[in-house]
């Protein structure tokens, strides 16, 4: 039976004193993390959370929160992480579509919790606060393990491979967030993955940058080197010369982010001030990688590998350093558990260089959505699940990605889905339809630009998209560009042509008296 909670029991006997993470140079050794652990599931226990309760968590990147992930997996209850640069109804909408009986928080997000406890389902016990100052409609995180036993809790219920272990949310293309269940099964195959593609072993050192809301943060970084005994260097936000100077003082074997924020290091720093050579290996994944920039940390001697997946499964493909200049460009070959297929239209295996859709099988895969069958039913077929992404293999069966088959894009390493933010204009009184696509962006990668038709007669300037949007959804999905245009470009059905609105593109934008729409 796998239970992703005995890794850090075991891992406890068997290197005790070894360092498990480092959160703003504090160290906690493997055995620390585990009485830690112990400590926090008698205390959730005391408060009536069991196995199959649902539990958010509202954290920015720190050790507890892997006392609560290595807690919640033992007492066999899930893991909620919410996304910190949520707006209050956005959280509002997952912690109640979950069902938490619990909410887990950091006192810095207070007042956003604070403005949305009146719908939430939740006494006042069932909020735990991590850090000071501790509100006084909240449990005391610190004070509560203090009053715990450090003893291995006796459950009376067993926790294996198809338990749900993680809930976490990703925004759908129709503007509601759906929760994919990850089960103990598939985070301990993930592990086994990038065991084999990390070749990792318990002397490794990364840094964990992105945050632990992502599965990438989490799942593909945390995760795996934990489970081989390695250690973790924690970071609550990212700073461009922190993270070179943290390699530097910690001797980082292992270095996995964003290719944003490999591009702010290159915009922000001198590389050659910095002693680098512990690094063995530069990964990057989760959203679209310039070549430049490959070329770029190439020339500087630094060679970055690809990686691909999605919060459904994990890591799907992965680029051997060795392949990296050879295939750059390319995200790489299918992880070891998994299979990888290239289909067309009707489902038959595309042909070398030709465009299809990715689908993946194998014991990674999440066990479907919450509550969402009909939607698990449409994603998962016959055991294939269909990514929407669209890519080629070439003959040697190397994958490059071509493009989204929905919608969705990538600002800043974060998915931004269109339908959700154009839900949110519709109700705008001035705004009579709108449409939002995905635009090159030095800083971010990509940025929303909002194509806004009028109502008749209306006139209004970009700001007051902007205004409109605040506090409605994060600010990383308020579009960064608005133009007025006098129609949108509609398929037959009456499907907005996104692909028309990218040509259509300009650097700046516009706006004018709108005609009379009907």
């Amino acid at each position: 039976m796998i239970n992703i909670g005995d890794w850090i029991k075991k891992w406890s006997f068997l290197q005790p004193h070894k360092r498990a993470l480092i959160f703003e140079d504090r160290s906690f050794t493997y055995q620390e993390i585990n009485l830690r652990t112990n400590q926090l599931c008698h205390f959730l226990l005391e408060r009536g959370v069991q196995k199959g309760d649902r539990v958010s968590v509202l954290l920015y990147n720190c050790h507890q929160y892997f006392e609560i992930f290595f807690a919640l997996s033992k007492i066999g209850a899930i893991l909620v992480p919410l996304n910190w640069r949520l707006a209050g109804p956005e959280l509002e909408f997952i912690i109640k579509d979950s069902g938490s009986r619990m909410l887990i928080f950091d006192p810095e997000f207070e007042e956003v919790i604070a403005s949305i406890r009146s719908h939430l389902n939740l006494s006042n016990g069932d909020y735990i606060s991590v850090g000071s100052p501790c509100p006084d409609w909240t449990k005391d995180y610190e004070k509560g393990l203090l009053e715990n036993p450090v003893q291995e809790p006796q459950l009376q219920v067993s926790v294996g491979d198809e338990d749900p272990h993680i809930l976490m949310y990703t925004s759908g293309t129709t503007g509601i967030p759906k929760g994919a269940i990850l089960s103990h099964r598939k985070t301990f195959f993930n592990a086994l993955n990038a065991d084999i593609f990390y070749n990792l072993t318990s002397k490794d050192i990364m840094i964990v940058s992105r945050p632990m809301f992502h599965s990438g943060g989490l799942l593909v970084e945390a995760a795996p080197v934990l489970y081989k005994g390695g250690t973790l260097i924690l970071k609550k936000r990212f700073r461009s010369h922190e993270i070179l100077e943290t390699i530097q003082k910690y001797r980082v074997t292992l270095l996995e982010m964003a290719a944003t924020v490999y591009q702010f290091i290159l915009q922000e720093c001198d590389l050659d001030q910095y002693d680098l050579s512990s690094i063995r290996c530069y990964f990057t994944g989760g959203e679209r990688v310039p070549k430049a920039m490959l070329k770029e940390y190439y020339r500087k001697g630094m060679t970055i590998s690809q990686i691909f997946g999605q919060t459904e499964a994990s890591t799907i493909t992965f680029l051997s350093p060795d392949d990296a200049v050879l295939k750059i460009g390319s995200v790489g070959l299918p992880v070891f558990h998994g299979e990888v297929r290239i289909v067309d239209k009707s489902g038959k295996d595309a042909s070398p260089g030709e465009v299809g859709e990715i689908i993946i099988n194998g014991p990674t895969l999440m066990s479907g959505y919450w509550n969402r069958p009909d939607l698990t039913a449409e994603t998962i077929r016959d055991g294939w699940l269909y990514t929407g992404d669209l890519a080629r293999m070439d003959e040697e069966g190397y994958i490059y990605i071509i493009d989204r088959e929905k919608d969705m894009y990538i600002s800043g390493g974060e998915n931004v889905y269109p339908a959700e933010i154009e839900k949110v204009l519709h109700t705008h009184p001035k705004i009579f339809d709108a449409g939002i696509v995905g635009v090159p962006d030095e800083k971010w990668g990509e940025v929303g630009k909002a194509f806004i038709v009028l109502k008749a007669g209306e006139a209004m300037g970009n700001g007051e998209v902007f205004e409109f949007l605040k506090g409605k959804v994060a600010k990383y999905k308020i579009p960064k560009y608005v133009e007025v245009i006098e129609e949108l470009p509609k398929t037959a059905s009456g499907k907005i042509q996104k692909f028309v609105l990218k040509e259509w593109n300009k650097p700046e934008s516009t706006k004018f008296q709108a005609p009379n729409n009907k």
